[in-house]
């Protein structure tokens, strides 16, 4: 009997000791998610939230950027050959969903794409393991679904990819092996990009399927597929935000269902 005690103190220690160890680490990710988070530049966020075309919302989940039927130019995004299709898209790492909407707003206001940005879990989307029904659910007319995201925020979107139409990759790659799928891929990369540099995503090209459209854009960063900043260890952007943002577009619409 008493080594028997001996045996249940011991273990009763032990298991206190995992809890606490536990807790340090689950208190020590939170400090570290909410650290150096970049976050969106005001004049990109307020233009989008003044533009005539786009209907912005938001709650817990994520920010939504629906196309209100007006047109940038007062004469209607609708019935374009994207109405009806919706794009949810995960940012990178600690960086404000906000940040994206700029980049991603002419696919709303010229071509009636509704985009779901999500606000994952700490900020981190490889953390979050909730479905894309959970983003998609912002915007339940919406019959046709691409998923993407920027740098890790891609990473997430390639996990999720066989629930969607499409799949669209900025700054990004996969980790998981799509290569025997028909999904349709846009993959786009920066000249400067520091992070996900062109290499690096070549060196995971053979992770998407073959006929995946392959853009790499002259002068872009990592961090000029958003509106956030500079970014440590990234290259120096010569693109212009406007240029950026109509490659982007473009390309997108291209592999749009």
């Amino acid at each position: 009997m008493p080594a028997a005690r001996r045996l249940a103190r011991w273990s009763v220690r032990a298991l206190l000791v995992v809890l606490v160890l536990v807790l340090v680490a689950v208190v020590g990710l939170v400090a570290w998610a909410k650290t150096g988070v970049m976050a969106a530049e005001d004049a990109p966020w307020q233009a989008v939230q003044d533009r005539p075309g786009i209907t912005v919302s938001e709650d817990a989940t994520a920010l939504v950027l629906r196309p209100d039927g007006t047109g940038a130019d007062g004469t209607g995004a609708e019935g374009t050959r994207s109405e009806g299709t919706g794009l949810v898209f995960f940012p990178g790492a600690k960086v404000e969903p906000a940040a994206y909407a700029a980049r991603l707003a002419d696919l709303v206001a010229e071509d009636g794409i509704t985009v779901v940005i999500a606000k994952p879990w700490l900020g981190l989307a490889l953390l979050d393991r909730r479905d894309l029904e959970t983003f998609t659910a912002a915007a339940d007319d919406v019959e046709t679904w691409m998923v993407g995201g920027h740098s890790l925020g891609g990473v997430r979107a390639c996990q999720l990819a066989a629930d969607a139409d499409a799949l669209v990759l900025l700054g990004s790659y996969c980790a998981n092996d799509l290569s025997a799928t028909d999904l349709p891929v846009l993959s786009i990369s920066g000249s400067e990009d520091g992070l996900s540099t062109p290499q690096k995503i070549d060196d995971a090209r053979d992770l998407l399927p073959d006929d995946a459209r392959m853009l790499e854009i002259p002068g872009a960063s990592h961090a000029s597929f958003g509106d956030y900043g500079p970014q440590d260890g990234d290259g120096t952007a010569s693109i212009e935000d406007a240029e950026m943002t109509e490659q982007v577009t473009e390309a997108v619409l291209a592999i749009a269902p």
